[in-house]
């Protein structure tokens, strides 16, 4: 699968009815061999063998007849035939059947659930009744064209989420996991909670590549938590601390998560735009968590770790530093104006000689090396495809049955034709979605379903894309699911709901940042540069204040009062309104004074 799509990355893709099935095929495939059900052999040729089979009839005859289905059907007027019939039916189960097994139960019933809509509609009740629609029309939607299972979203895990995936893994297999690391813990590990500063930059760091939360959260979270424990953090802190670190790589480029790649598929934008949008959003997030831990650990009067237990910054550049250069390759070939497959093409490409470069690194490359890169990229591709495909159910029968439309109306009826309430209903939606879904798919739905609505309210496209982008990704540290957080309390031992509800308050700057660029675009780099330079600087006090009012501390400990001021600080500053920025920089500068001279006073010698 993985030797595949880089042949394919380097020749060009193949016709679209040709290059998906393909994809899907390679992934079903794994799956059922690689997550069987049966124990034995008639077991296994049984439960696994016979749907691996006719996976692969499904798809073979799209693959086999493309040229049929493209220039001589007439879609939606020639009737499928009984074999298309039979096909289709048996791909639908065959996928949620895959989906279920390697991301479980939400994601294959809440498609289910969308097909019983399409079908059992003159039954349905609570006023969700339609005419219905036959069989016929739901597999030809499903099976027959581009716009079900083989549609946008397993078009993107085919071009984009594959090769990735496999920088990712090769970039892993040659040390530099070791690296983020040791540059963090150089960097941040003496400093007052240095451990939980390390844990945002690793995190953000190694997340942009993975693009996982909870993958994340188990790679950097075995090492972190345990050094937060060590110094004096909270069981639950420690691992609301890896947790809401690990979420935010998905969204601070330059690589992101899986559905950012949806996300430039369905804008029709270049991905280097879209992590563009995403660049001033991510930093304000980094910079507020980062904020969060700082405060906390001045607060509680913790230290950092002894400067004779931690690496060098010099010696960690001079014998692993070389391995930035991959996504520095990457980086400069998506702004040269090369698409975003080539661009991955090129940083596997670069792994290996970039490894060979220093003695430090040049052991770690082997062809066992290069054979255990390439399966493991493959292996972690699967959850995605599945998802992918799955999620193409979804918006097949969304598509076919215009529940889009319907869902839009309902919200802008419910919010009355405001704004606001119009996004806060969308961020609960979003959340509830990506509680029970992985990210791309609750994105993918929360796209089909609510973004239509907000642009209808005159948010700008991109803006309502992110919006919904962030809650869906924002759902893995909020209770009472926060997969993420579940993630982390399985190495740092706190429960669920007491790490779940540190997690929100540390990501809290995560949930207002939508609503920001939603009413300033100047934050996702759109307008002239002044008005981005002012909503940058003030978006970065304006999060800083939020941590010191969330935390009691800003130079100081904070009363109550001057919490609530900060508070106050931090919502104007966060406003894109002139006035209400000099109000909020006159509101910081009384706090700052008040709390700099009695501190000056009591501490004379403190830095």
């Amino acid at each position: 699968m993985a030797i595949f799509h880089l042949g394919v990355a380097l020749t060009g893709p193949p016709e679209e009815l040709v290059f998906r099935p393909l994809h899907l095929a390679f992934a079903m495939t794994l799956i059922f061999l690689m997550r069987p059900l049966g124990k034995g052999w008639p077991a296994r040729v049984m439960l696994d063998g016979v749907p691996l089979a006719l996976s692969l009839a499904c798809l073979g005859y799209i693959l086999f007849n493309q040229d049929y289905l493209t220039n001589v059907r007439i879609q939606y007027v020639d009737p499928p035939t009984t074999t298309e019939m039979w096909l289709g039916c048996t791909l639908v189960v065959l996928v949620l059947e895959a989906s279920r097994r390697v991301i479980g139960l939400a994601l294959p019933i809440t498609a289910a659930l969308f097909l019983g809509h399409a079908l059992l509609g003159p039954w349905l009740p609570f006023g969700l009744e339609h005419d219905g629609y036959l069989l016929e029309e739901v597999v030809e939607e499903l099976y027959l064209t581009t716009n079900g299972i083989l549609g946008i979203p397993i078009s993107v895990s085919a071009k984009y989420v594959v090769l990735f995936v496999l920088f990712g893994a090769f970039l892993e297999r040659v040390g530099t996991g070791h690296l983020f690391m040791s540059f963090a813990m150089a960097l941040t590990g003496h400093t007052p909670g240095g451990p939980a500063k390390v844990a945002c930059l690793t995190s953000g760091l190694f997340g942009t590549v993975s693009g996982s939360a909870v993958s994340n959260v188990m790679t950097t979270g075995v090492l972190t938590i345990p050094l937060m424990k060590r110094i004096g953090y909270r069981p639950a802190f420690a691992g609301a601390v890896e947790a809401v670190a690990s979420t935010g790589g998905q969204i601070m480029p330059p690589i992101m998560g899986a559905a950012a790649f949806v996300m430039a598929e369905l804008l029709g934008v270049s991905f280097l735009e879209v992590a563009g949008y995403a660049l001033v959003p991510a930093v304000l997030f980094y910079v507020a968590l980062f904020m969060a831990v700082h405060f906390e650990a001045k607060r509680t009067g913790m230290r950092g770790l002894p400067r004779d237990e931690l690496p060098v910054v010099h010696k960690v550049l001079a014998s692993h530093g070389h391995l930035f250069l991959p996504m520095v390759v990457i980086i400069t070939v998506l702004m040269s104006g090369r698409s975003a497959p080539y661009a991955a093409l090129c940083g596997i490409a670069s792994i290996i000689p970039v490894a060979l470069l220093r003695t430090t690194t040049r052991k770690t490359v082997s062809i066992g090396m290069l054979i255990d890169s390439l399966a493991t990229g493959a292996r972690n591709c699967l959850a995605v495809a599945a998802a992918c495909a799955c999620a193409g159910i979804v918006i097949g029968i969304i598509t076919l049955t215009g529940l889009g439309l319907d869902f839009t109306q309902l919200v802008v009826d419910a919010a009355k034709n405001a704004l606001w309430p119009a996004l806060v209903l969308t961020m609960m939606a979003g959340i509830v979605l990506g509680m029970g879904l992985p990210t791309t798919p609750a994105y993918i739905m929360q796209v089909a379903l609510l973004v239509p609505a907000l642009v209808g309210l005159g948010v700008f496209k991109p803006a309502a894309h992110m919006f919904v982008f962030y809650f869906a990704i924002l759902s893995s540290i909020t209770p009472p699911v926060a997969m993420a957080v579940f993630a982390a309390n399985s190495v740092s031992g706190a429960k669920l709901m007491s790490s779940g509800f540190a997690a929100v308050k540390l990501g809290a700057t995560g949930y207002l940042v939508p609503y920001m660029f939603v009413f300033s675009p100047a934050l996702l780099l759109v307008g002239n540069t002044g008005e981005i330079i002012i909503a940058v600087l003030t978006g970065l006090i304006g999060v800083t204040c939020l941590a010191g009012s969330l935390h009691g501390y800003f130079l100081r400990p904070a009363s109550w009062w001057q919490r609530l001021v900060l508070a106050a600080t931090a919502i104007l500053l966060l406003l894109p309104n002139l006035l209400a920025s000099a109000i909020g920089l006159a509101c910081l500068t009384a706090i700052v004074a008040l709390q700099l001279a009695p501190w000056r006073q009591a501490t004379p010698d403190a830095s």
